[in-house]
């Protein structure tokens, strides 16, 4: 059993994006499920879908690559708050990913969000990842 979804999620993402996979398999949760729909609406993935089988839930996502070569679109995806070291910011502070070329997750009471919409609602959080 997995204890840090969001950790594993990530590295499922990277290691199918080295391989250049076109899907991956990832179990099922509400934080996954809102970590793929912002993912999907930044343009990092395709798209995504969920599976209910008899007993287990899962998400299928489809990865995105650009031209012939497949480049990847995701060039790197880093682990801010793990579970043995929290990572919280205020909106005043919350981080630019390089000169917001990037994204970063929060985890706000209003649920999950990007950093943009974070500081527009003046709300802050925990800092999940990181992704360019």
């Amino acid at each position: 059993m997995v204890t840090d979804t969001i950790s594993d999620m990530i590295t499922r993402i990277r290691n199918a994006n080295m391989v250049k996979h076109q899907i991956v398999q990832i179990p099922s949760t509400k934080m996954s499920i809102a970590i793929a729909s912002i993912l999907k609406d930044e343009g990092f993935i395709e798209d995504f879908e969920v599976y209910n089988e008899t007993f287990s839930k899962y998400l299928l996502i489809s990865l995105k690559y650009m031209g012939k070569s497949r480049q990847p679109v995701i060039c790197k995806i880093e682990r801010i708050s793990k579970p043995g070291l929290r990572v919280y910011s205020n909106s005043k502070k919350l981080p630019k990913v390089l000169n917001n070329l990037g994204i970063a997750i929060i985890s706000t009471s209003k649920g999950v969000m990007t950093n943009v919409k974070a500081k527009e609602r003046g709300i802050g959080g925990e800092i999940l990842f990181y992704i360019w």
